[in-house]
């Protein structure tokens, strides 16, 4: 029980500032790997999870809901369906690799417009709610 508590707050230190982690992670693979481009996406695709999972309880909060987290995978799942069916019309067959990573790496964009968005929400809610 004490692992799972532990990995639940070692997530919840590196998802409150997201850029923290995106930043330490393109740091020490391009340095590892001397390939910037690699990095950047392991640095996006590791900070996409992240950032669902501040972004959930972002929304939950501003919203006053618990939907935040499925409310994100459905709309995940519907951009995967829909990219999937645009690539079946053009090709006629479909490819989950590539729509998993197009899903994924829309998401990153999507999750930090997101973030951004409802972290200003969320302090000036808490600023302007009565003490």
């Amino acid at each position: 029980m004490w692992l799972w508590e532990s990995v639940r707050h070692i997530y919840a230190y590196l998802a409150v500032i997201p850029v923290i982690p995106f930043f330490l992670i393109y740091w020490v693979y391009g340095s590892i790997s001397n390939n910037r481009k690699k990095a950047f996406g392991l640095a996006m695709d590791v900070t996409t999870v992240l950032l669902i999972g501040c972004v959930a309880v972002l929304f939950d909060f501003v919203f006053g809901s618990k939907f935040g987290f499925y409310l994100i995978v459905l709309i995940l799942i519907l951009l995967g369906g829909l990219i999937g069916n645009m690539q079946f019309r053009k090709r006629g067959e479909v490819d989950t690799k590539k729509i998993f990573r197009a899903v994924w790496r829309i998401g990153f964009l999507f999750m930090s417009v997101l973030y951004v968005l409802f972290m200003f929400i969320g302090i000036g809610q808490v600023l302007l709610s009565p003490m």
